[in-house]
């Protein structure tokens, strides 16, 4: 069966002046316009393509990528603001509507949002929604510690940054264990770092990273962080000073240091430590 709004392979039935046409079963041949046929491209041949509605509400085929699927989670921009909805750059020729009823509130032209792809089954179309809590959450959150996970940046949060994870779960990474810049719309890899009993999940970029396993240099980053980007305490520093205001040993503070600079998160100066600019 045909999937609207996602990619299927289908095999070319035949070759026209215009394009090529492909087996696309109960909804008939389908449209692969001329500009997306791939070369020495033959009836027979089998297409992986994205299959959805033209302007004109036929069914048409395209090798291109659309910003988003039907089933996923995307932030895209609104390009235009019209008396059914607004409508979003989709990356294809035509855009992508998400109707006033699915919008939270009005949506502004030139703005961002997160935004939930599904077909419409009254319709037979494919939109858009901004309500997206309602299709996450659906399954239980079987996570373990250290599972590696896909993982796309919703929106920023009094915490730190709000994720969707797998296209299934919320998740938060906290504002102190972001290394790295971060922006609404970018999918990553990252990793759980807990399933707490309330349901709600965090989860880091890095891989069994110092974050995760050593709350002292968790500490030191936040001290760091605190005095501007800059602390004289060096690997140099008496080995007293450095109990007195992290609590540790001058051996444990040198290795959380080495941890932090392997990680390209700090330089090491003579007589001070500093956080490095976000790349």
């Amino acid at each position: 069966m045909i999937a609207l709004g996602k990619y299927n392979t289908l095999t070319v039935v035949k070759a026209v002046d215009f394009g090529l046409y492909l087996d696309g079963e109960e909804r008939g041949e389908i449209l692969l316009p001329n500009e997306y046929v791939p070369q020495n491209c033959f009836p027979g041949d089998e297409l992986r393509v994205f299959v959805y509605f033209d302007s004109e509400d036929r069914i048409v085929a395209t090798t291109e990528t659309p910003h988003i699927a039907v089933g996923e989670f995307a932030v895209m921009k609104v390009v235009a603001i019209t008396s059914i909805g607004a409508f979003l750059d989709w990356g294809l020729r035509k855009d992508l509507l998400v109707p006033f009823r699915e919008q939270r509130d009005r949506m502004t032209e030139g703005r961002s949002y997160l935004v939930y792809a599904y077909l419409d089954d009254e319709t037979d179309r494919i939109v858009a929604t901004e309500k997206v809590e309602k299709y996450l959450g659906k399954t239980v959150a079987a996570y373990e510690p250290g599972e590696a996970v896909d993982v796309l940046i919703a929106r920023p949060s009094d915490l730190g940054f709000t994720v969707i994870i797998n296209n299934a779960h919320w998740g938060l990474i906290y504002r102190n264990e972001v290394f790295q810049p971060l922006r609404p719309g970018q999918k990553l890899k990252a990793f759980i770092r807990e399933v707490r009993p309330d349901g709600k999940i965090d989860v880091v970029l890095q891989q069994g990273g110092y974050v995760q396993v050593d709350p002292l240099t968790r500490k030191i980053l936040e001290k760091i962080k605190d005095n501007g980007g800059v602390l004289d305490i060096s690997d140099k520093t008496a080995p007293e000073i450095i109990y007195n205001i992290f609590g540790c040993s001058k051996k444990n503070y040198k290795k959380a240091l080495g941890a932090l600079y392997k990680q390209g998160v700090i330089e090491i100066g003579e007589n001070e430590i500093r956080l490095l600019p976000e790349e």
